[in-house]
């Protein structure tokens, strides 16, 4: 079994590591980041092509793996929105600001063992 986020059960299964999944799954849980994600793929192939490389498509799907399975989660999609928040707004000086911070961080490090697992 692999690691998950903690806070929530996963409201969809985890997509398969392909643009078409990806599109499918985030068109579930984050509907609103679909042109993002389009604008995305577009730059990861273009420099693909340009490199001769297929590292900017992998790590373009990586990317999107973590931030949906961030977003299967949603009181972990909740803490990683409150958190990315406070840390843009609050003043690095604030007490508040580092553990901001390091929740964001948390977040997507746990995401990220989740997929690569």
């Amino acid at each position: 079994m692999t690691a998950q986020p903690h806070g929530s059960e996963p409201i969809i299964p985890r997509p398969e590591r392909t643009v078409g999944a990806l599109r499918v799954a985030l068109a579930q849980v984050a509907p609103y980041r679909i042109a993002e994600f389009e604008a995305q793929k577009d730059q990861a192939f273009d420099q693909a092509a340009e490199q001769g490389s297929v590292s900017p498509v992998q790590m373009f799907l990586l990317a999107w793996l973590r931030d949906i399975e961030i977003e299967r989660h949603p009181a972990t999609a909740t803490r990683y929105r409150n958190a990315v928040h406070a840390a843009q707004v609050l003043d690095r000086d604030d007490p508040d600001w580092r553990p901001a911070m390091d929740e964001v961080s948390r977040i997507l490090g746990e995401a990220m063992q989740a997929v690569r697992d």
